[in-house]
């Protein structure tokens, strides 16, 4: 009996358990049934909430105002880019007026009744040709300036070509030929200035030096001080824009170096807790001084020291248009000693010829010639007076080109017999850089001025043997009214050097100084005395602690 009730538990339990089983299974049959809706459904749900972030992120709500920033960039470089790209496959046509619009909806408009494809209208109204027609592509944006770069490139490199190679690391910047493009600081003093300078009207060293101080005493008296400076550090500043642009114009002289330096040197050295007015009148009269000192009572010294070495019956030989020297021999020819002077010049500025009318006029026996005549004017010479740029501290004159030429003609001449060179020149064209030759450091000038040759008057009135002869009229035809070519028309004809930058293999040189050996020089005459030119670097170090 106890055996009977325990199966029969055992069965009601058994009975429990498959229903269960029955049940779990049910209920897992039916949940993989709808699991691949489900896994849609919570997809779907995902992107809706991935688009209402991104719109969120859009309206500013959870961007900050730089991410805000950086992504209009991003979307504006990914429009510019999708029209470039789309004007590239469209064969470089330009696009339509609208921009982002016309290139955006170009698409729709090719395709619709209306489209570009049908010949009518695009999107923004345009009329369009029909297709197989020859549109006129217009030019992309930038290529009249690539046109242009190109142009400058191989104009560059054109000149570049002209250029002597020897002396090319002289060829910097051009001179300035307008004063478009100075800056508003410039005074109109010194723009003035340095466009005398570039033309030649202010030519020799002493004349640049004065003009450029004057200048700068116009500049100093317009000067105002600014607020929250002062005159000792704002004005050294005020004038480097000076400086600059005379730099521009024409490199400056050492002479000019040497004064900017002294006035540089006076302006730092004043006191701030002076008032503008003094300091100004301070400068004023520094300048002043200096150019009566330095150059002004300095050129009345050499030409009375130097008229001294004048003899009766002497012939002076010099070179260009030094005014030293002109003040030299006009200065002998008022103490009544009988002389003669000869002048040996040289193209292209031709400094001789001034020098020769002012001598001339004064009553002096002047001779003229050019350089090729220097064996003719040196073989009666007794005395080589000539004038410097500048003195090097290994005492070789720096000076116009061809004074080299002079001296080793004087120095070396036919028969012997040495000509005693004399050098004129002011302590302010000194300098302690040293020049062993005349390629390292010189002055290059435009090689155009080198083309230009004067006509010559022609007196007899003969026809050009090298011209084309006329032609005669026929016989019984009525004589031509024309007139006859006279020596005028021939004088307007053209330099042969006037095309010289269209031949392949020819350069010019027009270099202004050349650097004469201290052998070649006997004596330096300054405003402390006579000396040789060994003594170039003490003197200059006691004329700059002075």
């Amino acid at each position: 009996m106890l055996l009977l009730e325990k199966l029969l538990a055992l069965g009601s339990a058994v009975v429990q358990y498959l229903s269960v089983l029955v049940v779990v299974t049910a209920a897992y049959v039916k949940q993989q049934q709808q699991s691949p809706a489900k896994q849609q459904s919570q997809q779907q749900q995902s992107q809706s909430k991935g688009k209402d972030t991104a719109a969120a992120g859009g309206d500013g709500a959870a961007l900050s105002p730089a991410e805000l920033k950086k992504k209009a960039k991003a979307e504006k470089a990914a429009r510019r880019a999708r029209e470039r790209a789309e004007r590239e496959q469209s064969g470089g046509g330009a696009a339509a007026p609208g921009g982002g619009q016309s290139a955006a909806g170009g698409k729709k408009g090719a395709s619709g009744p209306g489209g570009a494809g049908a010949g009518g209208k695009d999107a923004s109204g345009a009329a369009t040709p029909q297709k197989g027609g020859h549109q006129k592509q217009l030019p992309r944006r930038g290529s009249a300036q690539a046109t242009g770069q190109l142009g400058a490139a191989e104009l560059k490199k054109k000149q570049e070509e002209k250029n002597v190679s020897v002396f090319g690391h002289l060829y910097g910047q051009q001179r300035r030929t307008t004063i478009a493009g100075a800056g508003k600081e410039v005074h109109p003093a010194v723009l003035a200035l340095g466009m005398q300078m570039r033309d030649y009207v202010v030519c020799g060293s002493s004349a640049r030096c004065v003009a450029t101080l004057l200048a700068f005493k116009r500049v100093i008296e317009a000067y105002t001080t600014p607020l929250g400076t002062s005159l000792a550090r704002h004005l050294t500043t005020h004038l480097s824009h000076q400086i600059t642009y005379l730099s521009t114009c024409r490199p400056l002289s050492i002479s000019q170096g040497n004064a900017i330096r002294a006035l540089k040197l006076a302006i730092s050295s004043i006191d701030p807790s002076v008032p503008e007015a003094t300091a100004k009148a301070s400068l004023c009269d520094f300048i002043d001084s200096f150019i009566r000192e330095k150059i002004t009572v300095a050129d009345q010294v050499i030409a009375g020291s130097a008229a001294q070495k004048i003899q009766d019956g002497d012939v002076i030989v010099t070179f260009a248009g030094s005014s030293i020297v002109k003040q030299t021999l006009l200065a002998a020819h008022k103490e009544g000693k009988q002389f003669r002077v000869s002048i040996i010049d040289s193209r292209p500025l031709f400094e001789g010829k001034n020098l020769a009318r002012t001598l001339a006029n004064a009553g002096l026996d002047v001779q003229y010639s050019l350089m090729n005549g220097i064996s003719h004017a040196i073989k009666d010479a007794t005395k080589v007076f000539l004038g410097a740029h500048a003195m090097t501290s290994n005492g070789r004159l720096y000076s116009r080109v061809g004074t080299a030429l002079v001296a080793m003609s004087a120095k070396e001449r036919a028969g012997g017999v040495e000509v005693p060179v004399i050098v004129c020149c002011e302590t302010v064209k000194f300098t302690d850089r040293v020049a062993l030759d005349s390629i390292v450091v010189n002055e290059i000038a435009d090689a155009d001025e080198l083309v230009t040759v004067e006509p010559v008057q022609q007196l007899t009135g003969l026809p050009d043997p090298a011209a084309q002869p006329a032609v005669e009229p026929k016989k019984g035809g009525k004589a031509s009214s024309a007139p006859v070519e006279t020596s005028t028309a021939a004088q307007s004809k053209s330099s042969p050097l006037e095309d010289w930058k269209e031949s392949a293999n020819l350069q010019l040189l027009n270099i202004m100084y050349d650097v004469t050996p201290a052998e070649y020089v006997d004596m330096v005459v300054t405003e402390m005395g006579s000396l040789p030119p060994s003594a170039v670097p003490i003197v200059h170090r006691m004329s700059t602690n002075m």
